[in-house]
């Protein structure tokens, strides 16, 4: 049997989430789908992780097994045909015997999109979160944001129903950009709990509101109580932009950027 690795990109907007769910359309069901239109064989696909209902990728990974003869780029071309418009694989490998898409991954990076203004946006309406005026203080949410950098215990944006055995995350670099009305949130982190990113998302818009001074965000991380950080951020402004693998390097946590 071959280990097949799979690059994809995927705009989540009519899709349960990755995971395969009973009477749901995922992205992992759709994926199996077409694979046993092409191998003739079922075949499980193994992701990254999970992405929720609603969540984009750019950079997810899966792998999956296969006693196919078929080259690379011929299963690209072959998925890529069958598959829906919203759903791309970019790239196909052979994979050592070893690796795991999940198990071999060693660090994440989500992006959360944000488009501040007193008028939405037709184009970018699937994939940014609006959010009508007031401005967001993008400082103070800058200020706030340097709390979560390094190895900390996340359970205050651990999401119900998570089934983590560790709420402790390490954060290597959390950037926010503005550039015209759009807020961009980049977060690399050595893995995330269930809802973790939206969680400190909507913490962050509470911020940015000024309902909440910076300092509120270490308060609430070391209170490790879900019920003091602010709501969870919609899933459409959410998007998996990279899964690395390899060696675990010693890194310096970084701080949070402009």
């Amino acid at each position: 049997m071959r280990k097949i690795k799979l690059l994809l990109e995927y705009e989540g907007t009519r899709y349960s989430g990755w995971q395969l769910q009973p009477k749901q359309v995922s992205i992992q069901g759709i994926l199996e789908d077409k694979l046993y239109k092409i191998t003739k064989k079922k075949t499980r696909v193994i992701g990254s992780g999970r992405t929720d209902s609603g969540v984009h990728a750019e950079g997810q990974v899966a792998h999956f097994q296969t006693s196919s003869s078929m080259k690379p780029r011929e299963i690209l071309k072959a998925l890529n045909s069958l598959l829906p418009p919203d759903i791309v694989v970019k790239k196909v490998e052979e994979a050592k015997p070893d690796f795991h898409a999940q198990i071999s991954a060693t660090r994440k990076t989500y992006r959360y999109t944000i488009l501040n203004r007193d008028y939405p946006s037709a184009l970018q309406s699937r994939v940014a979160h609006y959010i009508a005026m007031p401005i967001l203080n993008v400082t103070a949410m800058r200020k706030a944001a340097r709390y979560l950098v390094g190895r900390k215990d996340f359970k205050s944006f651990q999401g119900s129903g998570c089934t983590a055995k560790s709420t402790i995350r390490e954060i290597y670099r959390f950037s926010i950009v503005k550039k015209d009305d759009f807020i961009r949130i980049t977060v690399e982190g050595s893995g995330f709990l269930k809802y973790m990113v939206r969680n400190i998302v909507g913490t962050l818009i509470e911020i940015g509101w000024e309902k909440w001074p910076p300092e509120k965000m270490n308060e609430i991380l070391k209170s490790k109580n879900r019920l003091h950080a602010g709501p969870t951020a919609p899933a459409r402004g959410l998007c998996l932009v990279k899964v690395v693998y390899g060696k675990k390097s010693p890194r310096k946590p970084g701080k949070a950027r402009s």
